[in-house]
């Protein structure tokens, strides 16, 4: 099955940063087969011919720190600081999923994240039930690094834990049956985390289990609130990135969520292993965390990606938001002309693919590569009326998931003209709003 579509506007994100008008894209089976910019040479190779002109394609966006576990808990979780946050309401919730909560759970997050234009994430789950979450991922179609927190201490919330022992076993268990499944869209990602819900030990371990799986990575948060990073200290002796590279567990495929706040040590460490920083602009300001230094990180050559982690510290999954955020809150403080609207931009495509390093298959549109691919309607009221002519700004100050027309992943329409494919999604509410109910029985406030 090879799909043409035509006449359109396409954003490549290659490393000219072309952008092609009245050019067609042709997708045969999951890849891309060519671009070209007129039809002529492509007609012939085409089963199905799609007319698009009137849209922008995109590569799908790429979030690299999700919570889809704790979706259910959107509105439930307000005004709260970190280590409140984690203590009063999301560890105590989070231990009151069970199966079915946190298939629905991640059933909601995959339907707004596919609904927005996001493609492909790194989700950290729960301590439990982590197969529900990979379960639902490979249902709908979504590309995803995945894997279960892992944590053996909790002096936070002390019943939500784990033994060493028993969070690796489970671990590589996990990691052997899914790592590279559903046609290759899944991928295990070892998560301890936080420093201080983990033992220097189950960290240093799991990061060499992980080197023995091509491709895995190693997920965490870090210095994301003053207080834990004080509690770091307090513990370790150190500073949240520096312990992390003491131990030896910086490197090119450790993503580490937030960096908010760093020593300039630490900005050398992070540059200097090739450590990735997932930054997540409405989590750190809805939960009072701080803005982190991200023109600094980027001057310094350290890959950074977007995220929006979890939907009780945002309350969104929507890439839009993280972009636009990601680029207004540094001007007050660095002048209106950093993190532009085409860094911004290839910050939520290419930055995320290099951080889940698959910078080779996702994050693009070039031949080769997989077709995981958005398709823009940029012509509402809240656009510009040139949209063509700055496309990077008409999609990040202006754009929402109201413009998004169709979403492929993998070669498949998974949202096709602002309807799902495969996705009952008013069930999915409903079952939602059940289990949600029986959730909160469970909950230990």
């Amino acid at each position: 099955m090879s799909i043409l579509l035509k006449n359109t506007t396409v954003v490549t994100v290659n490393s000219k940063s072309e952008i092609l008008y009245n050019a067609s894209v042709l997708i045969d089976n999951n890849r891309i087969a060519a671009i070209f910019p007129s039809i002529n040479e492509l007609t012939a190779q085409a089963t199905e011919i799609i007319n698009a002109e009137g849209y922008v394609i995109i590569p799908g966006f790429v979030q690299t720190h999700v919570h889809l576990c704790q979706t259910l808990f959107r509105g439930l979780a307000d005004d709260l600081l970190l280590l409140d946050w984690l203590k009063i309401k999301i560890f105590p919730l989070e231990e009151a999923h069970d199966e079915r909560s946190i298939y629905t759970s991640s059933l909601v997050g995959i339907a707004e994240l596919i609904r927005s234009g996001t493609t492909t994430i790194l989700d950290m789950g729960s301590i439990h039930h982590e197969e529900e979450i990979i379960r639902a991922i490979g249902e709908t179609g979504l590309r995803s690094s995945v894997g279960k927190a892992m944590m053996d201490v909790n002096d936070i919330y002390p019943p939500f834990k784990e033994s060493k022992s028993e969070s690796l076993r489970s671990t590589r268990e996990q990691a052997e049956k899914w790592h590279n499944t559903f046609d290759g869209r899944i991928r295990y990602a070892v998560a301890p985390r936080f420093v201080l819900s983990c033992t220097d030990s189950l960290m240093q371990e799991v990061f060499e289990m992980a080197s023995g799986f091509p491709g895995m990575l190693f997920h965490t948060h870090a210095s994301e609130n003053k207080s834990e990073i004080q509690k770091v200290r307090e513990r370790c002796g150190r500073d949240n990135i520096e312990h992390l590279h003491h131990l030896g567990l910086l490197s090119d495929r450790t993503v580490l969520a937030h960096c908010i706040h760093l020593n300039e040590n630490e900005f050398s460490m992070l540059k200097s292993t090739g450590t990735h920083v997932a930054h997540c602009p409405s989590s750190n300001l809805k939960l009072g965390s701080g803005i982190a230094n991200i023109p600094q990180m980027l001057a310094a050559g350290i890959n950074v990606s977007l995220g929006a982690d979890g939907a009780p510290c945002n309350n969104t999954l929507n890439m839009f938001q993280e972009m636009r955020l990601a680029s207004l809150i540094q001007k007050p403080f660095h002048g209106p002309t950093v993190m532009d609207s085409k860094t911004v931009f290839e910050l939520a495509t290419i930055g995320g693919a290099r951080a889940l390093r698959l910078e080779n298959e996702i994050g693009s549109i070039e031949k080769g590569k997989k077709a995981d691919i958005v398709l823009l309607n940029l012509n509402y009221l809240h656009n510009p009326l040139n949209s063509l002519d700055n496309i990077y700004s008409a999609i990040v100050y202006s754009a929402s998931p109201e413009n998004i027309d169709s979403v492929m992943i993998n070669g498949k329409w998974v949202f096709r003209h602002r309807e799902f494919i495969g996705l009952d999604h008013e069930n999915i509410l409903s079952d939602a709003r059940k289990e949600l109910k029986h959730l909160l029985l469970r909950y230990k406030q």
